[in-house]
C-alpha cells in the first residue's frame, strides 16, 4: 500500500454549529472549529450523489444497512492505496473508507468505529450481515491491541467469508473493533483454532450522537466564504501580476476538468482579454466536448483549439498499449496538438494560465507557480491554484455557478483521457456503464494484444497493462491469482520500431523517448549475449532490463517497449536509439564476427553463432554502427 505524502496542510475542519466542513479554524459563522484528521495528502472533495448512492449500495451489501443518512454532506478525502481509495466523512467523523479491490473487482467498504456504530447500533443482528460476538471475558484483550481469535467467539454471522470486512461486538452489543475477517463465520462458529478477526479499528463503547441533517452545499458556502474571499484574492493578485510581468497574449488551458474550469473563472474576473486553449485528445468524454462547447458560449472568448483525432488508435499497433512507465500517447496526442496551437496562433509565445495544484501529486507540489514551458516554445505557465485543495475548488465552483463536467456527478474523480493508464481500475470498470461502446473498443484491443503476447484474459480483466513493471502490490495480486504477467517471446521476420519522445508530462522534469517493437521480447537471450554493454552498464530483473550511460537511462521491457530518459531530447533519444540496435543485434545476429575486430578492448567473442559483449566492454559503442543488422537489417 502507498505511504501518506504530505504535500501541503490537511486543512479540512468541522464546523459542529453548522454541522458542515470548513477549512479553516472558524466558521463564518462566528464560532471554532474542530480539526478533521484526514490521512495525507488530505485532497479532499464534496460527494457527489453517485458516490453516495455507492458508499449505501456496498454496505448494503456487506452489512445489510446503509451507511449515509439522507440529508447529510459527505466529505470525501483520497487515500494512498493500490487503486482508487477515499475516506467518507460525515457530520465531522471519519466513518470509513471505500476502496476498489483489484483483486475482487468490487469495492469494498471498511468501517471505523464511528461508522459501525452508525450501522448496528439499535439494530436486530438477525437482519445484519458481517458482525462478530465476543465472549466478555475476551473483551479487554482486544482493547487492548490483540486480534480476535476464534475461540474467544460466541457467535459470528454464519455467512461471513475469509477476508470479509467485520464488525467486532461485546455481549451487550457494543461496538469496539472493526477489522477482516481472517477464517470464515462457520469455522468460527466451529471455534477452530486460529484469528478469527484481524482488527484495524478498536476502542471502547461510545454512545452513538448523529446530528440533525438537512445541510446543503451552499450552506457550506456561506460558512467558508470569508476564507474563499481570501483565496480568490490572492488568486486575482497572482493573475494581475503575472500578466504585467511576462507581457505576452494570455491563454487559459481549458480541459474540461474543475481545475482548470476555476483558473477560467477567476481569470475571467481580472482580466478582459484571453483565449481559451482545448487541445482534444480525441479520447475525450463526450461529455467533456460538450462542455467545452458550453463554456465556449458562456465565457464569449476566442477557443484555439486542434483535434488529434483517432492518433491514438493509429499508432497503438506500432507502440502497444500505454504504460505508466511509457505513456507515448501523451506526446502523441495532447503534447503535440498543443504545440501546433502556440506555434499557429502566438507568433512570439504566451502566457497561459492552467488548474495545477500542488495536492495532486509529489511532482507538482515542487513545481514553481510560474515557468517555462520546457517542450512548447515561448510558452509561460503559471497557476493561480498551486495552494487549493480539491475542496477549495469546488466550493468556488458551487459559489460561482460555472457549469461543471457532469462526468464528475457519474463517479469519475478526474476528466482526462477516458483510458489513461494512470486513471483508477475503478475508474476504467465504470466505463462498462457510462459508455460501454468505448469501454468494449478498449478492451477488443487489450484482449487481441494480450493473446499475440501469450498474455491471459486476466491480465486484461485486472487492469495489469496498466505497468511494464507492476508495483509490488499489484504483483502479488497476480501471483496469487496465478496470471502470468511476462509477455511470451517470438521473434519472426523484421524488427519494427516507432518511436517518440518530447518533455516528460506530469513527471520530475527531463526529456524521455518511449518506442516499442510491437512484439514480445526474449529478454534471456538479450542477457546472454551481453549486446546492451554497447550502449552502457546493463541490469536485469525478470522481465525487465535497465541500461545506463552517464546521465542516461533506459528500461527494455519483454512487451517489446522501450523508455529512454536524458536532460535533452537529443540526449534521449541518441541513447534510445544505441539501446534499440542493441536489442536488434542480439535477437538478429548471425555471428559473421565483424564487430570482433572493431572493438578497442577485445570484449567481444563468438560464441554458438552469436557475438556475446563480455564484462570488459566500455561501452564506446563503436561496435554498433558497423554492424550489418544495423547497417542493413
Amino acid at each position: 500500500m502507498s505511504k501518506p505524502v504530505y504535500l501541503g496542510k490537511l486543512l479540512l475542519h468541522w464546523c459542529s454549529n453548522c454541522n458542515v466542513p470548513v477549512l479553516g479554524k472558524k466558521c463564518s459563522c462566528g464560532e471554532s472549529t474542530q480539526k478533521v484528521e484526514v490521512t495525507p495528502p488530505g485532497d479532499i472533495r464534496p460527494a457527489f450523489q453517485y458516490d453516495i448512492d455507492n458508499i449505501n449500495a456496498v454496505s448494503m451489501k456487506q452489512f445489510n444497512a446503509p451507511l449515509i443518512p439522507e440529508g447529510h454532506l459527505v466529505v470525501m478525502n483520497k487515500a494512498p492505496y493500490d487503486d482508487r481509495m477515499e475516506e467518507i466523512i460525515v457530520d465531522g467523523e471519519v466513518l470509513a473508507s471505500i476502496r476498489f479491490e483489484i483483486e475482487k473487482l468490487q469495492w469494498v467498504l471498511l468501517p471505523r468505529l464511528p461508522g459501525a456504530r452508525r450501522l448496528f447500533e439499535g439494530k436486530d443482528l438477525k437482519d445484519m450481515r458481517g458482525w462478530v460476538v465476543l465472549d466478555s471475558g475476551a473483551v479487554n484483550f482486544i482493547l487492548k491491541g490483540a486480534s480476535v481469535l476464534a475461540p474467544g467467539i460466541v457467535d459470528a454471522d454464519p455467512e461471513i467469508q475469509n477476508s470479509d470486512e467485520t464488525v467486532v461486538l461485546t455481549p451487550e452489543g457494543d461496538i469496539i473493533a472493526a477489522g477482516r475477517a481472517r477464517m470464515s463465520g462457520a469455522d468460527m462458529l466451529e471455534h477452530k483454532r486460529g484469528v478469527g478477526v484481524k482488527t484495524r479499528w478498536k476502542g471502547k463503547p461510545e454512545k452513538l450522537n448523529v446530528p440533525e441533517g438537512g445541510q446543503t452545499w451552499d450552506d457550506a458556502v456561506e460558512a467558508n466564504s470569508e476564507i474563499l474571499d481570501r483565496f480568490e484574492e490572492k488568486a486575482h493578485s497572482f493573475i494581475k501580476n503575472v500578466n504585467e510581468t511576462v507581457k505576452k497574449p494570455v491563454t487559459v488551458s481549458y480541459s474540461g476538468g474543475k481545475d482548470s474550469l476555476a483558473v477560467l473563472q477567476l481569470t475571467s474576473e481580472c482580466l478582459e482579454n484571453y483565449d481559451l486553449l482545448f487541445a482534444d485528445t480525441g479520447l475525450e468524454f463526450p461529455e467533456t466536448i460538450e462542455n467545452v462547447k458550453e463554456i465556449e458560449k458562456l465565457y464569449n472568448r476566442p477557443l484555439r483549439t486542434k483535434d488529434a483525432k483517432e492518433a491514438f488508435w493509429d499508432s497503438v499497433d506500432n507502440f502497444g498499449p500505454p504504460s505508466v512507465e511509457a505513456r507515448w500517447c501523451c506526446k502523441v496526442c495532447k503534447l503535440g496538438p498543443i504545440t501546433q496551437i502556440i506555434e499557429e496562433n502566438y507568433e512570439n509565445g504566451c502566457l497561459t494560465f492552467i488548474g495545477q495544484r500542488k495536492y495532486e501529486s509529489d511532482a507538482r507540489a515542487k513545481s514553481e507557480r510560474v515557468w517555462k514551458n520546457p517542450w512548447v516554445g515561448n510558452q509561460v505557465g503559471a497557476s493561480p491554484i498551486q495552494d487549493w485543495t480539491a475542496m477549495h475548488v469546488w466550493l468556488y465552483i458551487f459559489k460561482t455557478k460555472v457549469p461543471y463536467n457532469v462526468m464528475y456527478e457519474r463517479g469519475f474523480d478526474r476528466i482526462g483521457c477516458w483510458l489513461c493508464p494512470s486513471s483508477s481500475l475503478a475508474d476504467i470498470v465504470r466505463l462498462k456503464e457510462t459508455h460501454p461502446q468505448m469501454e468494449k473498443r478498449l478492451n477488443d484491443y487489450l484482449l487481441e494484444y494480450a493473446e499475440r503476447m501469450g498474455l491471459s484474459k486476466e491480465w486484461v480483466d485486472h487492469g495489469l497493462w496498466r505497468w511494464q513493471t507492476l508495483p509490488p502490490a499489484i504483483a502479488e495480486v497476480a501471483k496469487q491469482k496465478g496470471i502470468n504477467i511476462i509477455p511470451k517471446s517470438e521473434v519472426k521476420g523484421d524488427l519494427n520500431f516507432a518511436v517518440t519522445s518530447g518533455y516528460r508530462p506530469c513527471r520530475e522534469g527531463g526529456m524521455s523517448a518511449e518506442g516499442s517493437f510491437g512484439i514480445a521480447l526474449d529478454m534471456e537471450l538479450i542477457e546472454s549475449t551481453g549486446q546492451l554493454r554497447a550502449a552502457g552498464k546493463p541490469a536485469y530483473i525478470e522481465g525487465v532490463a535497465s541500461v545506463q550511460h552517464e546521465d542516461d537511462r533506459a528500461q527494455i521491457f519483454a512487451s517489446g517497449t522501450i523508455t529512454a530518459r536524458g536532460n535533452d531530447e537529443k540526449s534521449a533519444r541518441k541513447f534510445m536509439t544505441n539501446v534499440e540496435r542493441s536489442v536488434r543485434r542480439a535477437l538478429k545476429c548471425m555471428g559473421c564476427g565483424v564487430c570482433v575486430g572493431k572493438c578497442p578492448n577485445n570484449s567481444i567473442t563468438i560464441k554458438d553463432e552469436k557475438a556475446v559483449i563480455g564484462k570488459t566492454c566500455i561501452h564506446c559503442g563503436a561496435c554498433i554502427d558497423i554492424c550489418p543488422i544495423v547497417k542493413f537489417g
